[in-house]
């Protein structure tokens, strides 16, 4: 069936590292407190771990956890690489999704650089993927993941607002782009994901100025949206959800696990590239797996880690089990996995020095990151939504992200099989 009358049209903004500390800031903006005025909300969400960019947003659409979805980490297991490719295409994803179940429907689909969507089913699809290998390049990239025609359609019109992948350019693509696919193809759900202010955090950190002015644009695009569904004559027929996937926390040391277990003989590598190994880290941000490749090994590792974690000024908070990690939500097939300390986060760099403490020079430190537990304090995310279906100053205490799948579903009358979470029903009509 398509969407009918009584089905109502979907838009879900997915706003990259916005999270409830910055409610407040947002209700004051023009644009995002007049979206907020009518707004059912939930101002603790609860990301998934790691809480990462992909692993979050294929919950958001799946309703379900990690290791459940299989999109455990942003990148791939891949030891041997020296640039591992990123979970980018759908045929990652073990469970199914909010835009399956709408294509099967007969709903037109739209995803604007929404992760792990290459190669999906959706009616007008500009994914998120850039190239990774010597021979290939951007355009060829994407055409080959995404709707080859829509492609074209928005690369051709406002390509030139580009500039690589730096932001405010490419968000600026994206909402150009977005508008434009409202106009011309009026798609029954959209998907898009907006990475301004995550990009400013990582570089300048959490409350930095430049993070405090990506938002500014995001209130600006939000606007812009607005304005547009009420000159289309949709405000009425449109539910219009804001969410986040994560937030993040300020840093400023980062450790290296593999460049510790390259001097212990358990991984051999040449310049940056593993190859060979018996123990191998896959970082996550502000946490890190663990991998063994013979379980013999296991006690000798947890023995090294836990001297590691109790070492005066260590980057390790916290090591999880394998089987403790699967019971969060993450990879299942980790033997262990590493919580960042306060301040810290992790990477895979080889040739560095063990641990660093200052920025120095180099544009790969970063100053906001995220991939810690998602419980840990002021790390909350949150979900909003305006239109007829919900029900205007309605406040759910709390929310998980595989409770969005479930009730974005709701919205559309289709069902997530198989989802881990559930429709928070607090929050919308009751026809709903």
């Amino acid at each position: 069936m398509k969407r009918t009358d009584k089905t109502k049209r979907l838009i879900v903004i997915s706003l990259d590292a916005v999270g409830k500390r910055d409610l407040k800031r947002m209700e004051d903006l023009p644009n995002f407190g007049r979206f907020f005025k009518r707004a059912a909300v939930c101002r603790n969400v609860e990301s998934v771990y790691p809480s990462l960019t992909y692993p979050a947003h294929t919950s958001i659409v799946t309703g379900c956890y990690p290791k459940n979805h299989g999109i455990v980490n942003n990148l791939r297991f891949q030891p041997g690489r020296e640039q591992p490719d990123w979970f980018w295409q759908r045929r990652f994803v073990k469970r199914t999704t909010l835009y399956d179940e709408a294509e099967k429907r007969g709903m037109k689909t739209a995803a604007l650089l929404w992760p792990v969507t290459g190669g999906a089913k959706i009616s007008y699809n500009l994914p998120e993927i850039w190239a990774n290998r010597l021979w290939q390049n951007q355009i060829t990239v994407s055409l080959m993941n995404g709707s080859p025609g829509f492609q074209w359609d928005v690369y051709s019109r406002f390509g030139s607002m580009l500039d690589g992948v730096k932001q405010p350019a490419l968000d600026s693509f994206v909402q150009a782009a977005f508008l434009h696919t409202l106009k011309k193809y009026q798609p029954d759900l959209s998907l898009v994901h907006f990475t301004d202010v995550d990009s400013h955090r990582h570089d300048f950190g959490v409350d930095s100025a430049e993070a405090d002015e990506a938002l500014l644009r995001h209130d600006s695009r939000l606007g812009e949206i607005l304005d547009l569904l009420e000159e289309m004559g949709w405000q009425n027929d449109t539910n219009l959800v804001l969410l986040g996937d994560h937030y993040q926390k300020d840093t400023c040391k980062v450790s290296y696990p593999n460049y510790y277990l390259k001097k212990l003989g358990w991984l051999k590598a040449k310049g940056n590239k593993v190859t060979s190994w018996r123990v191998v880290a896959r970082e996550c941000g502000g946490s890190c797996y663990i991998y063994l490749r013979r379980k013999k090994d296991r006690g000798r590792v947890r023995k090294w880690l836990d001297a590691w974690e109790r070492r005066s000024g260590s980057p390790v908070e916290r090591i999880y089990e394998g089987k403790e990690a699967a019971a969060m939500g993450a990879d299942p097939d980790c033997d262990f996995m590493l919580e960042a300390a306060e301040g810290w986060y992790f990477q895979n760099d080889l040739e560095k020095p063990w641990e660093r403490a200052e920025r120095q020079k180099d544009p790969s430190f970063h100053l906001g990151n995220h991939g810690y537990h998602p419980a840990k304090p002021g790390y909350w995310t949150f979900f909003a939504g305006a239109g007829p279906d919900f029900v205007p100053g309605a406040e759910a205490g709390y929310m998980s992200l595989i409770d969005e799948g479930p009730t974005l579903a709701r919205l559309l009358g289709i069902e997530l099989p198989g989802a881990d979470g559930k429709a928070v029903l607090s929050l919308l009509r009751e026809s709903r």
